[in-house]
């Protein structure tokens, strides 16, 4: 069952000199109880995309739909109602906590501002029963945020979204500033509270090995575009877009007795300002050609649930064409 899809979504900011296309025609679906992790490097959208999604920022063009509903066209009151359904959990946890506030009025806040409780000492159990959800313990109910470390600060910022049980959660880069012993905390972590809550994700990160690790499905963007998208298994096992080969080269190995194999991209990055005509991966693709730097590539559907936005697919498929690698 689909519950969250997009159609021809844009965001374009407007600048001096044109617009910025931060999100251009994306069109996703994520079923319900599963994960879809985007990924692609900084500056590609991927976090616009996910605050499109949830109206932190309003779309250009194109819908959002919750359930077959389309949110773009909800007044102040029914959006109120939707921010108990649609959360996110940001990329800095220090940044998106109030530093003079306590941990517990932090996560009670949502609570205080729907009237979900009435009563302090209602509200205080529902604090404490999430903050021993998320492994932490009572005692910290008065203290503050810089009082933690960032692993525990990024347990406070999950149990304050999941306050008013959510059913969907955009989760921005939510352990990249994270080391990575604690990175395997909270991902664990999400991923038990999505199997006994039954929660929706969409992760958002630049790390493809902690994509693959909690995603049911992965979608690849590219200065504002979705470029591939596939089961998880099919992108690593068989990635078909030259960009989306590129990431899975730079993964870290840690058999040190195989040589690692990096692809190096040369060529400047095209400006997503008033973006030309193609493909805006062409100036720095390797297998790239005329029709490239003139039409923009659909995404099409080349085998069952992957899709690639490239002219040159087949070839790749098909080990016809090679990337030079170091």
């Amino acid at each position: 069952m689909v519950l969250i899809e997009t159609k021809r979504l844009k965001k374009y900011f407007p600048v001096p000199s044109g617009h910025l296309h931060a999100v251009d025609d994306i069109n996703l679906q994520i079923n319900k109880g599963e994960t879809l992790g985007i990924v692609g490097e900084s500056g590609c959208g991927k976090s616009t995309l996910g605050r499109v999604i949830l109206r932190l920022h309003e779309a250009t063009s194109g819908e959002v739909l919750y359930d077959g509903m389309d949110i773009n066209t909800f007044n102040a009151s029914e959006m109120r109602h939707m921010r108990q359904i649609m959360q996110i959990i940001f990329q800095d946890p220090y940044a998106s906590l109030n530093p003079r506030m306590t941990i517990g009025q932090s996560i009670s806040e949502p609570l205080r501002l729907h009237k979900i409780y009435n009563k302090k000492n209602e509200i205080r159990e529902r604090v404490e029963e999430l903050m021993e959800l998320v492994g932490l313990p009572k005692r910290s109910y008065n203290q503050y945020p810089h009082e933690f470390d960032g692993g525990r600060r990024q347990r406070v910022v999950i149990a304050r979204a999941l306050t008013i049980n959510p059913k969907f959660i955009v989760c921005d880069e939510p352990v990249s500033a994270l080391d990575v012993s604690i990175q395997a905390q909270i991902l664990n972590l999400l991923m038990d509270l999505q199997k006994n809550m039954g929660l929706t994700y969409m992760f958002i990160s630049h790390d493809l090995s902690v994509v693959k690790h909690i995603s049911t499905n992965i979608g690849v963007m590219y200065l504002g575009q979705m470029i591939e998208k596939a089961p998880k298994k099919d992108i690593f096992r068989n990635p078909l877009h030259p960009y989306t080969i590129a990431l899975l080269s730079a993964i870290p190995s840690i058999n040190i007795k195989e040589k690692s194999k990096k692809i190096i991209l040369k060529g400047e990055i095209t400006s997503p300002i008033n973006p030309k005509p193609g493909c805006r991966f062409a100036a720095r693709c390797p297998f790239s050609i005329d029709i490239c730097r003139a039409q923009i590539p659909k995404l099409i559907e080349v085998e069952k649930d992957h899709s690639v936005a490239c002219y040159r697919y087949k070839e790749i498929q098909n080990k016809t064409l090679h990337y030079n690698i170091i």
